[in-house]
């Protein structure tokens, strides 16, 4: 079966978030860091930090925390995720949809009060076949920019993979 690549290009979400020290700091404690700086300004500040930094990888459960209604731009999927209709298609077939590969650059610091703008667009999407499955792979890229001036901050690329039994 063909994969249809027309979805390459494709915006998947556009948030806008506020970073706040509760999360963070909760963020940290689930990944069992225990690092002062995550906790403590005082910590922070004398590792160099202006503020509370953000543990690596924390940009990707963000949009769940700092994310308030009143300032979201405009949904620019027109309301139709791409990665979230082929991924749901795939699903309602039968197949088993599983977070893959994830990778973050990193720009800048993430910190207790930046606000940040986050943009997704699907930069990818193939398939492989096994002896027993055919697997459909959407990869999509987030680059979260400092709302203030637009700088780049943080750049994930993850991919979900529809493992579908033949």
């Amino acid at each position: 079966m063909a994969v249809d690549r027309s979805i390459i290009g494709k915006p998947t979400t556009a948030k806008r978030v506020r970073v706040e020290r509760g999360p963070v700091t909760a963020f940290a404690d689930a990944v069992k860091d225990d690092n002062p700086v995550y906790h403590d300004a005082a910590a922070a500040a004398a590792a160099g930090f202006g503020n509370i930094p953000a543990p690596p990888t924390f940009t990707f459960a963000l949009p769940f925390w700092g994310s308030f209604a009143e300032e979201q731009p405009a949904d620019p999927t027109g309301g139709e995720n791409p990665m979230h209709k082929v991924m749901g298609t795939l699903f309602g077939q039968g197949a088993l949809v599983l977070h893959g590969e994830q990778e973050f650059t990193y720009h800048a610091t993430v910190e207790v009060g930046m606000v940040l703008d986050g943009a997704g667009e699907v930069v990818d999407i193939y398939e492989k076949e096994s002896d027993s499955a055919l697997m459909t792979f959407v990869v999509i890229t987030t680059k979260w920019t400092d709302a203030a001036d637009g700088t780049p901050v943080v750049t994930e690329t993850f991919n979900l993979i529809a493992r579908k039994p033949k």
